[in-house]
């Protein structure tokens, strides 16, 4: 049997109170319908998985609302205070980039009709997202292993029950599967303390049977970074994001190095990522540089430098320059979550990878960074 640790177990049964207004241009009767929102064992019961994806919430949902609902086929989406969600990023994703203090129960409004196709990409179902979610473990595969052939090569019944465990939190027959693709863990060796250069890899326990990113060290990474301004004192004060332009995306692996007397941290992963937030620190590949160097007896070179691998930036639909990242001179990273939580930035990285990854194996990262409030004003 495939066990998760602790940490995984919080993630897989994770989940957030919602409560699902119909959208009233498309309520028909009166009085119109209660909100679906009930904590008891009845059908109108709304908890959104942090790990799964709202259209997979309509069968709880439509029953609620079917009999306010005009006639014509259905074409479900979702708004947070008018901003349309996209139905492919997780529903955890979605609350911690888009709600700055937690809003319990988070208040969604659906719609089952007048789909904003110039918005958002055609969601057909729960077939959409099942593959969108299979596309986004090949493309983890990829970067892990450097090929997706196992994913490729999954068997109908392995792909069958890989998606049905997703769907209903079963962390131990996803993890059954999933130990078959070899995507693996990232092993202890990818994070070495600094010394004076003596230091050698710690071993991990069952290292052998490591696989993927403990090879590699390419760990697959998806950063949504948001502004706010620097005079808000509370997140709760935060002016709603009215749309997607104003979310800068990154879509890139994090390489984590092996070079002895490296300790990679969170902090690091994220200097790699947004390097114009650490203008003051040297980034990785300058401390292994220098650590090279002083192995050798030289002196560190003034001029190492790194480059940023992938794109530069994406919005979530297509390419786009950071354009809405400020310098480091007049921003600054105000805090750092994933899956809910706000990590101190000093935390090792491989625990960040092998305890909160989503299931399609990628790191979902939300940064908030404070601007001044003229330039945030203009976003």
């Amino acid at each position: 049997m495939v066990l998760g640790t602790e940490a995984q177990k919080y993630v897989w049964e994770g989940a957030i109170p919602l409560q699902i207004h119909l959208h009233e241009s498309e309520v028909t009767t009166l009085p119109s319908p209660p909100p679906a929102l009930d904590f008891t064992d009845i059908v109108a019961e709304i908890l959104g998985p942090r790990i799964g994806y709202l259209p997979l919430l309509i069968p709880l949902i439509k029953p609620h609302f079917s009999s306010a609902l005009p006639p014509g086929a259905d074409t479900v989406w979702f708004d947070y205070k008018g901003m349309p969600l996209k139905w492919y990023i997780p529903t955890g994703v979605l609350y911690d980039l888009l709600c700055g203090e937690p809003e319990r129960p988070w208040k969604l409004t659906v719609h089952f009709r007048g789909y904003p196709s110039d918005l958002l990409s055609p969601c057909e179902g729960e077939d959409s997202i099942k593959w969108s979610f299979i596309n986004s473990l090949k493309e983890a595969a990829y970067i892990t292993n450097g090929n997706c052939k196992n994913v490729m090569n999954m068997s109908q019944p392995d792909q069958v029950e890989l998606w049905r465990s997703v769907g209903n939190g079963n962390m131990e027959g996803y993890l059954r599967i999933l130990s078959k693709l070899k995507l693996g863990t990232v092993g202890e060796e990818c994070k070495v303390k600094v010394s004076s250069g003596s230091a050698q890899p710690r071993q991990s326990i069952g290292e052998a049977d490591l696989v993927g990113p403990s090879r590699t060290g390419r760990v697959p990474v998806r950063l949504y970074l948001r502004n706010v301004s620097e005079d808000l004192n509370d997140l709760e004060d935060a002016p709603p994001i009215d749309s997607w332009d104003k979310i800068s995306y990154i879509n890139r692996p994090v390489e984590i190095p092996r070079e002895e007397g490296i300790f990679f941290s969170l902090r690091d992963a994220v200097k790699t990522l947004l390097p114009e937030f650490f203008a003051d620190e040297p980034l990785i590949d300058e401390q292994i540089s220098r650590i090279e160097h002083e192995d050798e007896g030289g002196v560190p070179s003034d001029n190492a430098s790194s480059t940023r691998s992938g794109e530069v930036g994406e919005t979530l639909d297509e390419p786009h320059e950071l354009s809405c990242c400020p310098s480091s001179n007049n921003a600054e990273i105000k805090l750092v979550r994933i899956q809910g939580i706000e990590p101190k930035l000093e935390i090792p990285f491989a625990w960040v990878v092998n305890n909160l990854m989503n299931p399609e194996h990628f790191l979902h990262i939300c940064v908030y960074v404070k601007v001044s409030q003229d330039l945030a004003n203009t976003m």
